[in-house]
């Protein structure tokens, strides 16, 4: 992982807090970006048939969801810290794996990510509650739809009109291995992908660990694979933040019980 170092930190860091995203360009290696791309191909035409057959395949084209559970490339990457350390100065605290997924931004694609939208439903004002990383595979460019992003918009309870967004926006422009960081609260928009190549993005969301992840992780993978990973990949995927299901799971010493005394 490259290195993010004094006076870059704080750069970024204050990006992050005034405009609501920042940009670091190219920190993923190319060789990790490549196994990234041919595993979310292989994992979109795995999703893609669950999705019809579930009756949500309009509007999802193009999306895939909850890559943790979908082979250890993903958990790899997760492992790897790409982007973490503005997490650690953004939440000042604990924070956890909410949810992690993929984009392929197809062609002429109309997936819900090219409506103006933020992804914290609930407007969290000057609480810091969950942040993201908007993990370039591809290029983007504005012929291929880079995603837009309103600067301070992060400080907007109410959806800015689509006039004033795509007016005033910037474009996320950068070479594969780079990485959007994010407040939640900001509102973006997927740009359309005019090329005739997709264009793409892994999305994790993060936030602080009594919230709710849009996957069990830990459920899903296995509460018994938990030991097995190292300290760091099991605080993000959650099993330091896990909820009792039985009055034996809860009265349990501190050193066993499933929500740890310091998630907050």
């Amino acid at each position: 992982m490259a290195a993010l170092d004094g006076d870059v930190m704080i750069e970024h860091s204050l990006a992050l807090r005034e405009a609501g995203w920042t940009l670091l360009p190219s920190i993923v290696p190319a060789e990790r970006v490549a196994r990234l791309v041919q595993a979310l191909d292989e994992v979109y035409a795995q999703q893609r048939p669950i999705q019809i057959r579930n009756g949500v395949g309009e509007g999802t084209d193009g999306t895939v969801h909850h890559l943790p559970c979908a082979g250890d490339v993903f958990l790899d990457f997760l492992a790897e810290g790409h982007g973490q350390v503005l997490l650690d100065r953004h939440f000042e605290g604990p924070y956890i794996l909410n949810t992690f997924g993929g984009l392929l931004n197809l062609p002429t694609d109309a997936s819900y990510v090219g409506r103006v939208h933020r992804d914290q439903r609930t407007f969290s004002g000057q609480v810091r509650l969950m942040a993201q990383l908007l993990v370039m595979l591809d290029e983007f460019t504005e012929e291929n739809g880079a995603t837009f992003l309103l600067d301070g918009s992060h400080r907007l309870a109410e959806k800015p009109s689509d006039d004033l967004f795509f007016g005033s926006a910037a474009r996320a422009i950068g070479p594969p291995g780079s990485i959007v960081v994010f407040d939640s609260n900001l509102w973006h928009a997927a740009g359309v992908n005019g090329t005739d190549r997709p264009r793409r993005a892994l999305t994790l969301a993060f936030t602080r660990p009594f919230v709710k992840q849009q996957l069990d992780y830990p459920r899903a993978l296995g509460y018994e694979r938990g030991d097995s990973f190292s300290p760091v990949l099991r605080q993000l995927l959650g099993y330091n933040a896990r909820v009792p299901a039985s009055l034996e799971e809860w009265y349990q010493p501190p050193d066993r019980r499933m929500y740890k005394r310091d998630q907050g």
